[in-house]
């Protein structure tokens, strides 16, 4: 769990991110899980789109996807959804949050 200090401060880090991808009609593969925990490993802060299409509330959505990717939600903006997790790998340079 993040202070709300910390979460302020990767929601501003997180606002100019492109969204990586968006979840769908087809709601959570396996596959889409994969590329964002791939993406998670890589750049450890990841935006995604949740398509109302996909059919559950985005903040439903976001839990369900951030139990998957082991990460947590930093935030939900409307259809946006903002995941944090830190990375396994040791030459990058982490978050300091």
């Amino acid at each position: 769990m993040f202070t709300s200090k910390q979460r302020a401060n990767l929601k501003s880090m997180a606002s100019t991110l492109k969204p990586i991808g968006q979840v769908g009609k087809e709601g959570i593969t396996e596959n889409l899980v994969e590329s964002f925990s791939a993406a998670l490993e890589n750049r450890e802060l990841i935006k995604v789109t949740l398509l109302p299409a996909a059919g559950e509330d985005g903040e439903d959505l976001a839990a369900n996807l951030a139990e998957l990717l082991h990460a947590e939600v930093v935030a939900v903006i409307g259809r946006k959804a903002i995941f944090y997790r830190r990375s396994r790998k040791e030459k990058i340079e982490h978050i300091v949050y």
